[in-house]
C-alpha cells in the first residue's frame, strides 16, 4: 500500500505541474522507478475515487493515462490473479452449459 500511495502522489503531483501523458508518465518513473505500469494504473484508479480529488483537469489527465495504459499493456487482465480453477470458461464452454431455449 505504501508504494501505491508513493504513486499515487507522484501522480497528482505531476498531473497538478501540468504534465500529461508521456511527460505524466516519466515524472512517476523518475520518482518511483520500481513503479509498474500494472502499479501507475491501480494508483490512477485510487486518484480517481479520491473525493479530495476536484479538479476536472487532473482527473480527465490521469485517467487518460490510466487508460492508456490499461489498454496498451492489458496490466489489468482479471485472469492474473486467479488460480486454474477460478479462470472464467471460454464462451464455447459456458454454451454448453446453456440450456437450449425452444
Amino acid at each position: 500500500m505504501k508504494e501505491k500511495k508513493r504513486v499515487y502522489e507522484a501522480l497528482v503531483d505531476g498531473a497538478m505541474e501540468g504534465l500529461t501523458d508521456q511527460a505524466l508518465y516519466d515524472f512517476v518513473k523518475a520518482r518511483c522507478p520500481k513503479a509498474t505500469s500494472r502499479k501507475i494504473v491501480r494508483a490512477s484508479l485510487l486518484a480517481l475515487t479520491d473525493s479530495h480529488l476536484k479538479d476536472r483537469n487532473i482527473l480527465d489527465v490521469i485517467y487518460a493515462l490510466a487508460i492508456k495504459h490499461r489498454l496498451h499493456d492489458g496490466v489489468l487482465d482479471d485472469t492474473e490473479d486467479e488460480g486454474p480453477d477460478e479462470r472464467p470458461q471460454s464462451s464455447q464452454a459456458a454454451n454448453q452449459n446453456m440450456p437450449q431455449l425452444s
